[in-house]
């Protein structure tokens, strides 16, 4: 049984200023997501599942087809949309975007059954070493229950110089298990220091050495269930919240604070970049770049 690979594409991109997903970065304009589904190959997945919007479903799918690919790995679609909702409960008013990461992973649900799977983001440059880390733990817990697992990373290796970010910060436990993770938002350097800023808007330090979340995290299949379960409570503790999200990091927290899952922080070497604004792209294709040039990867992905 192969891993699948949940990739979280249904942002527009509005601080980018556009379908971000799918600019091309590469030589022969490959987009950060031909990278990870690369990766995600040579680290023995067998499936990608896109979480999109039926708004650009058709765009999206002509380009990120199983003939892109070669016929290397099985791609299934998904849609997240406003109004997928538990029974008994409708969209609120002024509520404008979905709910949030983990509520987009929920709708992998039906495209991924027995299978551990790890979430990704569209727009975010893992690295070879961070889909063979995780790919080898999932190839690990096949069978298992309430296993998982994330690859952190240094804050200060995952800022934009180009505007403010959102991480979880992190904390560990004993045996490299996780014992929190915080999302923190409005994260930017400012000086030689990094502040974050809190609910109430006031910046606040942070290390720079401090382990984040990049949202690659690895499940058990279980996992669905356990948010599927707990959503509608999320829903009525934030019925007069119209930007409430619902992130990964939240459920996470529930499940490894009351005891029924452990997550296992891995590390690894490779170094996440990723295209959060306009202006960041001509670094992310210098470094591209340097990896294809010391062979890391080939100059055309999908040629056969």
């Amino acid at each position: 049984m192969k891993p699948v690979l949940l990739v979280l594409a249904a942002g527009m991109g509005s601080r980018y200023g556009s379908l971000k997903q799918m600019d091309g970065i590469g030589p022969h304009n490959e987009a950060i997501i031909d990278y990870s589904v690369y990766d995600a190959i040579r680290a023995g997945f067998g499936k990608v599942v896109f979480v999109i919007r039926r708004s650009f479903s058709q765009e999206f799918s002509e380009v990120f087809s199983e003939e892109r690919f070669g016929g290397r790995i099985e791609v299934e679609y998904v849609f997240q949309e406003l109004d997928k909702l538990p029974a008994g409960f409708a969209v609120p008013e002024g509520r404008e975007k979905p709910w949030g990461t983990n509520h987009a992973l929920m709708m992998g649900a039906d495209a991924i059954r027995d299978e551990p799977f790890a979430v990704i983001n569209a727009d975010d440059f893992y690295g070879a070493e961070a889909f063979r880390t995780v790919g080898d733990y999932l190839h690990s817990v096949v069978g298992s229950q309430n296993r998982y697992c994330m690859v952190g990373y240094r804050l200060k290796n995952t800022l934009s110089d180009f505007g403010s970010v959102s991480r979880g910060i992190c904390s560990a436990a004993a045996a490299g298990n996780l014992a929190s993770v915080v999302e923190r938002t409005h994260i930017e350097k400012q000086g030689d220091r990094i502040f974050y800023k809190d609910e109430a808007g006031t910046p606040q330090p942070v290390s720079g050495e401090s382990i984040v979340s990049m949202n690659m995290f690895g499940f058990t299949p279980d996992y669905f269930r356990y948010s599927q379960d707990y959503f509608p409570e999320f829903l009525k503790e934030n019925s007069n919240n119209p930007k409430a999200e619902f992130f990964i990091p939240l459920m996470v927290n529930r499940l490894t604070s009351n005891g029924t899952a452990v997550m296992k922080v891995l590390s690894c070497e490779a170094r996440w970049f990723g295209v959060t604004y306009k202006e960041d792209k001509p670094d992310v294709v210098a470094r591209l770049n340097k990896l294809i040039a010391t062979g890391v990867y080939p100059a055309s992905l999908w040629k056969r």
